[in-house]
């Protein structure tokens, strides 16, 4: 890119097309310069992005996308974190609604929970405000969800563990309220009935918290039960299964396999590198952002989920079964 491309972008000079226009404004962000002020950009209307806590960085991944495309709309994003003994959800929703934004983009909130009242949403779609909800599912609300295939994804990390020579094969979750624990059970049920016709697979699911300790929990007790295998429900989860492994002196993957999900930043780079399912963050963060604003710009709210498929991504954690082995 010469100077003077750069220098007509700086100077708001006609001649430059939208693309490298954009490029100019990235690499000035980039490189920590501050934008003229003839070329910041005017602001559509502010749109609430209502996250849990950070700590698993699935999380600001998620936020940093749908950030990144309404920001590309024009749209200012307010992001609200969830944090234990912080303001809750509702606060939170209020003080959108106070400030006037265009929508509300809720990331695995209480729609997740097949226990908490739905009522919260429909009081925000009944006054005529775009919502859209990812990570999660009711019938209950006429509104647009964005998930993973969960069950898919169970199906792949199980499919991968029976090849490897796998049998024994657990899986820990998070608690069992939530929706997306509610399908990757189902999936685990319908792939271990399929591949290896385990139809009493119950004492093989271990209910915990979706962190590093939930996971060392969940997977200490599926150790006690035998399994060579865990599917977990998050990266985070797993990195724990690994911890419980390496405490019982178990090798990973030389005698236990692990696998996890989300494909959070940085999970490459463990040890071992973990494998794992990708949720296809960016897809569906556009997909969020491309059904908002359409409600926005007047297009009737709808109850729609739209499903995305995720990714099975090899890595170092997982190794040949005792089948294999043998």
């Amino acid at each position: 890119m010469s100077e003077a491309t750069v220098s007509r972008v700086l100077n708001g000079k006609p001649g430059v097309s939208a693309t490298t226009r954009q490029a100019v404004m990235t690499a000035l962000d980039l490189m920590g310069y501050e934008r003229p002020p003839r070329l910041r950009q005017r602001s559509n209307g502010l749109v609430g992005l209502v996250t849990p806590e950070l700590d698993n960085p699935i999380f600001p991944a998620f936020a940093q996308a749908i950030e990144k495309a309404l920001t590309q709309h024009a749209y200012t994003p307010v992001l609200c974190t969830q944090l234990p003994g912080g303001a809750p959800e509702d606060e939170f929703t209020e003080l959108l609604v106070d400030r006037g934004v265009s929508g509300i983009v809720f990331v695995s909130g209480l729609h997740a929970d097949a226990t908490a009242r739905m009522d919260r949403y429909t009081r925000l779609t009944d006054r005529g405000l775009p919502i859209v909800l990812v990570d999660g599912y009711s019938e209950h609300i006429d509104a647009p969800f964005i998930s993973p295939d969960d069950r898919m994804a169970v199906r792949l990390s199980v499919q991968h563990l029976v090849d490897l020579g796998h049998e024994r094969i657990g899986l820990a979750l998070g608690p069992r309220r939530f929706v997306p624990v509610i399908r990757k059970i189902e999936g685990y049920k319908q792939t271990m009935a399929q591949l290896l016709g385990a139809t009493d697979v119950d004492d093989l699911i271990a209910h915990s918290l979706f962190s590093v300790e939930g996971g060392q929990a969940a997977a200490t007790q599926l150790l006690a039960r035998g399994c060579t295998g865990i599917v977990c429900a998050s990266d985070l989860m797993a990195l724990g299964a690994i911890r419980a492994c390496r405490e019982k002196g178990l090798a990973v993957p030389g005698e236990v396999s692990v696998v996890g999900f989300d494909d959070s930043p940085l999970i490459a780079f463990t040890d071992p590198p973990l494998t794992t399912v990708r949720k296809p963050i960016g897809a569906m963060a556009s997909a969020a952002v491309q059904t908002l604003l359409e409600e926005v710009n007047g297009a009737p709210a709808k109850h729609v989920e739209l499903i995305f498929q995720p990714e099975l991504v090899v890595r170092g954690s997982t190794g040949s079964g005792p089948l294999v082995n043998r």
